[in-house]
């Protein structure tokens, strides 16, 4: 007997006999169902508008594929079941109704399904590739999880918002896929339940290493040499007093000769800690690797005489820039930059004095803050001064505008975070940053401590200033 007569015989009479059951019909139901609304929204997406709402994401790219799927697998098991009932009962035909392929209805049936089979195929590649990609995008990460909407409000305003999140939180390589997966897994379990952290708990303890993230980017023995840092601050008064502090911040990093100079030169070294609280705040032991190869342990005077019990780490770049891609500053400085850019104009009385105030009320939620402090900004202005709403009424609604949106940006009641819930290591200004070790009293066996000389890092040209003359001579002024 011929090869195809063999196959027809044996394969394609009793499968298309046993396929005739309920549970292979709809399996093929909603194979087609779901195949066919993928890939008419496939075609949406290539020749028409983009759709950013996550929630069709989700549904596109992992529930349709697993309906499309279940379908598939379905087939089979229909025939395997109403194979053995037919058996159990002796039901089971001797000889198959034939295949008569003279028929052309018949024929153009097994076109059909042949070109079933191949559409079948693409679309459960296309579809997983899709589904995968799709979970790995900034989108899915951080809208489809109302519990990541802190973080993907910080991320969407960093310097880093053109970077996927994938790229720091999941290495390359399946293994790496995987444990993130089932991470993701065990969060999802978390939300489901009710049971995650409010707020999510920072810093990311599985975190990739900096030499895996940021070092493929940047080059941290770089020589980057000097920056120039111009900080304005408004004072509480009627005009908003402008003033501004100059920095030179010593940067530095690896020179032409090897020297290893300023902020980035002097953490090249080997250096590690131990922290002993969860936001690595507190370090009370630092253990430095001189040139020569030996090491040099500077200790705070709680630290004791041996090493502390905490997390120990060798100090990389995510130690400073712990808030690199998820920045949530104070109410202070946001108010501050909002002026100085003008989004907020100083030109209105009392603005800052104000617009502080309503920033760091207490509200139940977003929403309310949303409605409480425009309202709350105009009542000030028509009861103290109704020639501003007058003369700048668009002034003022430009500003209740934008203190919404740096409340929108920094504050999450329903995740308990507020002004300073996160801090940031870069600096010393709002939280202890470099005096986490730069403090004077982390000191060595031979009496040397770590240094607090302010010059070391930077030289302040001037602090507090109203148009400090060093930027009129810069000519940034």
């Amino acid at each position: 007997m011929p090869l195809f007569e063999k196959f027809r015989e044996n394969w394609v009479r009793p499968a298309l006999f046993f396929g005739n059951n309920p549970i292979s019909l709809a399996g093929g139901a909603a194979t087609t169902a779901s195949g066919v609304t993928m890939v008419a929204y496939w075609l949406v997406e290539i020749f028409g508008r983009p759709n950013d709402n996550p929630y069709l994401g989700i549904i596109f790219f992992l529930i349709l594929p697993a309906i499309f799927i279940a379908g598939l697998v379905l087939i089979p098991i229909g025939i395997f079941l109403r194979r053995k009932t037919l058996q159990k009962s002796g039901q089971i035909p001797v000889a198959f109704p034939r295949i008569d392929l003279n028929d052309r209805i018949f024929r153009h049936g097994l076109d059909i399904v042949l070109v079933a089979t191949i559409v079948n195929l693409l679309v459960v590649a296309v579809a997983s590739y899709r589904g995968a990609a799709y979970m790995d995008s900034p989108q899915f990460c951080g809208q489809s999880c109302h519990v990541m909407h802190p973080e993907y409000s910080a991320y969407k305003v960093s310097a880093h918002s053109h970077v996927d999140c994938v790229a720091c939180h999941i290495g390359s390589g399946a293994k790496s896929y995987f444990e993130a997966k089932v991470n993701g897994t065990k969060q999802l379990i978390e939300v489901s339940i009710n049971r995650y952290p409010t707020p999510i708990e920072s810093p990311v303890q599985n975190l990739r290493p900096a030499r895996d993230i940021c070092e493929g980017c940047h080059t941290p023995a770089r020589f980057i040499g000097e920056k120039l840092l111009v900080k304005s601050t408004f004072a509480d008064d009627e005009k908003n007093t402008e003033t501004q502090s100059v920095v030179v911040l010593h940067l530095g990093g690896r020179d032409s000769l090897s020297h290893l100079t300023g902020i980035h030169g002097v953490h090249l070294g080997h250096i590690e800690y131990v922290a002993t609280d969860s936001t690595r705040t507190s370090i009370p032991w630092v253990q430095k690797r001189n040139a020569d190869g030996s090491d040099t342990v500077f200790a705070s005077p709680d630290a004791g005489s041996s090493v502390p019990s905490g997390e120990r780490r060798v100090m990389d770049c995510i130690d400073c820039h712990n808030r690199a891609a998820h920045t949530f500053v104070t109410a202070e400085d946001a108010l501050n930059r909002s002026m100085a850019e003008g989004a907020i104009s100083p030109e209105l009385p009392w603005v800052h004095k104000e617009g502080l105030a309503l920033l760091k009320a207490s509200y139940a939620s977003q929403d309310e803050a949303k409605s409480k402090i425009p309202r709350e900004l105009e009542a000030f202005y028509r009861s103290q001064h109704p020639e501003v709403l007058t003369s700048n009424a668009q002034k003022v609604q430009d500003a209740a505008d934008q203190l919404v949106t740096l409340y929108d940006e920094n504050v999450f009641p329903s995740m308990k975070v507020t002004w300073g819930t996160h801090p940031n290591h870069i600096g010393h200004m709002n939280y202890p940053g470099c005096f986490r070790c730069h403090d004077g009293n982390h000191a060595a066996k031979n009496g040397t401590s770590i240094t607090q000389d302010c010059a070391a890092c930077h030289n302040l040209l001037a602090v507090d200033e109203a148009k400090p003359k060093v930027l009129a001579d810069l000519g940034i002024q």
